[in-house]
Order: C-alpha cells, then sequence, then structure tokens
C-alpha cells in the first residue's frame, strides 16, 4: 500500500525531503503524497522515511491503496528506471 497523510498533519516540513521518490508535495492544506510515486521506501530503505521522520505520527497506510510487495518493487523500478536489488 502507499502511505497516506492525515490530517492531523501540522506542516512541519520534515516528510518532504526526505521521500526519495518525490512523492510529498504541499496540498492545498496539508502535505500529501501521490500514491503512483509512493514505494513505501521499497528499493531505497527499509521502512519508509517519512514515517520515521514525522513527529505527530500522522502517516499510515492507506487501506484504499492495497499493494503488494511485488507491486511496490514494480513501481520501484519503473519510476527509477533501475532493476530492484534488496536492502
Amino acid at each position: 500500500m502507499s502511505l497516506i497523510i492525515t490530517d492531523e498533519c501540522i506542516n512541519c516540513d520534515v516528510c518532504e525531503p526526505e521521500c526519495p521518490n518525490e512523492a510529498i508535495y504541499q496540498g492545498e492544506e496539508i502535505y500529501e503524497i501521490d500514491p503512483d510515486k509512493c514505494t513505501e521506501c521499497v528499493g531505497h530503505y527499509d521502512e519508509p522515511q517519512c514515517q520515521q521522520v514525522c513527529p505527530v505520527d500522522c502517516i499510515p497506510l492507506d487501506e484504499n491503496n492495497p499493494e503488494t510487495e511485488e507491486q511496490l518493487i514494480a513501481k520501484y523500478e519503473h519510476l527509477t528506471g533501475e532493476k530492484y536489488v534488496e536492502v
């Protein structure tokens, strides 16, 4: 699943630069995540970096966008043009 930023977001600006896929952007009121770019950091890190730095814990899995590990790997390969290597 991709991740989603909930309305508990305080616009602290720490998540956006941590995203290796540039999936996080400033929305109308809070930061948002583009599900087409979010790989939960698969291919880059062991854990989603935005979740690690978020001070208010407002970045859960998006239950409305279920994806398997294989789908996340395929998305990583498509976005980066690189073959997935387990980290």
